[in-house]
Formats: C-alpha cells, structure tokens, sequence
C-alpha cells in the first residue's frame, strides 16, 4: 500500500519547559494546527522527557482514556482512585478518566530522566465510571513483533479501552517485517519510537508516523532495530 500519509517528526509542535521537554504530534497547550487536531478518535501523542525528580503534579482529567507508554526510565502515578504505581519501560497505565479524576505523574528517580509517549483517545461515551487499568509484557510478548495491548474487549491479556480502538506495540529486529489488515471503514495510524522502517519506498524515524484510511494489507520493515506503536481505529 503506497498511500500512506506521512506526519514527520520535524512537523510536530514542539515546547521546552526546562523540566520538560514535549513534542506534540496533535494540537495540544499552546501548538494548535488547525490541519493537526487527531485523527479518528485519537486526540493527543505527546512524546515527553521529564527531568529527574520532576513531574506534572495533581491535574485533573474527564472524558478522556489517557494511557502511557514508558520508553525508558520510571514513572510513579497517582490518583484519587486510590492508584500509586511505579511503571517501567514496556508497560502501559491506562485511566479512564470518565466523569472526573484527578492524578498526578513524576519521574521518581534521582538521576535518569523519564522518556515516555503519553497518548488520549476519546471514549466511546461521557460521564462514564472513572477506571484504571495496566499493560505489562510477558517474556512471550516482550520479544513479539507486533502485540495487542489495548483493545475495548480485553482479548488477549491487554488493557481495556472505552473505544473501539486496538492499539499495538511493534518492535522489530533489522531485516523483520510485519503486516497489518485494515478492514473497510476503519484508519490506521502508526507511531515510530525509536529506530528505523520502510513502508513501501518510504523511510520513517523517531517521532514520524504514518496513517491511512484505505482497507488493504499495510507492510513495515524495519532497517534498524525498532519500535513503534499501531493504532486500528473505528
């Protein structure tokens, strides 16, 4: 499939806040491209490093599902349901914020900082009963090219969505491939973390993506050891 859309890293908003340092791939805070606002229901990639001992203190959040992917370091969540954990590189937390909660998100270490994507996904509904939940690989699908790790129905062991949206975690050695079947109706949007992949005769590198509407089989190889995370939307 050559009709991919390409979002590239250097076109992404970006803010420096010192403690922070944010690249927006939607319209978020102060970027707003009026031609960048989501894509289907998702709303907002941020690809985020917080400095050791730093943090976003006690916000809150409504009618958003929020989940983070630890690239690498630490981060300590809390929240007013009662929720403190520590997540490491590989794992998800996913909070549905549904008709009010409030969290806070620190990078607990004193030394490393915290490399993290932090996605929202609209839900499929308002007002819903506020929920947490996590994503953690197994030895079987830490080395899986391509896994499911959030989906509405919690099929195989992955975190559940109040959407109808199947997120992917893709990691790839040099020279593998993966495939991915869009059914009619729905959008696809792939998210490059780190390394380098080929979609037909295009190059992706960090903080690129790709996305397509168009039904059909969707192919990515990877030039360099990678990862990357896949979204199947309605």
């Amino acid at each position: 499939m050559s009709n991919l859309t390409i979002r590239r890293s250097s076109e992404r908003g970006h803010a420096n806040h010192g403690w922070l340092d944010s690249y927006h791939t939607f319209s978020f805070a102060d970027y707003y491209d009026p031609a960048h606002m989501g894509f289907r229901s998702l709303r907002v990639i941020n690809q985020d490093k917080v400095a050791s001992g730093a943090g976003f203190p006690t916000h809150p959040h409504r009618d958003m599902e929020i989940f983070s992917y630890v690239v690498s370091g630490t981060i300590a969540h809390k929240d007013s349901m009662g929720n403190g954990r520590e997540l490491k590189p590989g794992q998800i937390q996913l909070m549905s914020a549904g008709s009010g909660v409030t969290h806070s998100e620190f990078n607990p270490s004193k030394t490393e900082p915290l490399h993290l994507l932090q996605i929202w996904i609209l839900p499929e509904a308002r007002g819903l009963t506020p929920s947490y939940t996590e994503w953690h690989p197994t030895p079987a699908s830490e080395s899986a090219a391509k896994v499911l790790v959030i989906s509405p129905d919690g099929r195989e062991n992955s975190a559940t969505i109040h959407q109808d949206a199947d997120v992917y975690r893709v990691r790839l050695k040099v020279g593998e491939s993966i495939s991915h079947d869009l059914a009619a109706g729905r959008g696809l949007w792939f998210q490059i973390i780190e390394g380098e992949l080929t979609a037909g005769e295009t190059t992706l590198r960090p903080g690129d993506a790709a996305s397509t509407e168009t039904p059909g089989s969707v192919h990515f190889t990877a030039t360099e050891d990678s990862e990357a995370l896949l979204f199947d939307l309605a």
